[in-house]
């Protein structure tokens, strides 16, 4: 049986930030990770797509993001694309708009911390 897959919107190389440290909870999970930043480069030794239209799969388990709203809501279309099964608004990333949004294209969203969702808390991630 293949791992489930989670691509993290908003991933960052810098390992003190909720963005890496997503990464790393959902490797430690067993996910294939896809991170996801429109700079590109690597993360945690895998490759960075610049988008998330730009991973290789035509569904993706988990969508995580660590973007702000005015992003995240700009990214909603091209999320419901790879028809998710669920969708992870970690705080910070929605508000209203962005949640009307996400239930008009028929997203199955979670407000809340993924990484504490795996039973895991950000704290153990150290930033080294």
């Amino acid at each position: 049986m293949n791992p489930p897959t989670a691509a993290i919107l908003g991933a960052s190389q810098d390992r003190g930030k909720f963005g890496n440290k997503s990464v790393r909870a959902h490797l430690r999970a067993g996910y294939h990770v896809f991170p996801v930043n429109p700079q590109g480069g690597e993360i945690e030794g895998l490759t960075v797509h610049a988008r998330l239209a730009d991973v290789p799969l035509d569904t993706i388990d988990r969508v995580s993001l660590y973007l702000p709203p005015r992003v995240t809501l700009g990214v909603l279309d091209e999320i419901a694309a790879k028809q998710p099964k669920e969708v992870w608004f970690n705080p910070g990333t929605s508000n209203a708009e962005v949640i009307a949004k996400a239930r008009g294209l028929g997203l199955n969203y979670v407000e809340g911390c993924s990484i504490v969702d795996l039973g895991m808390s950000p704290s153990q991630f150290a930033e080294t």
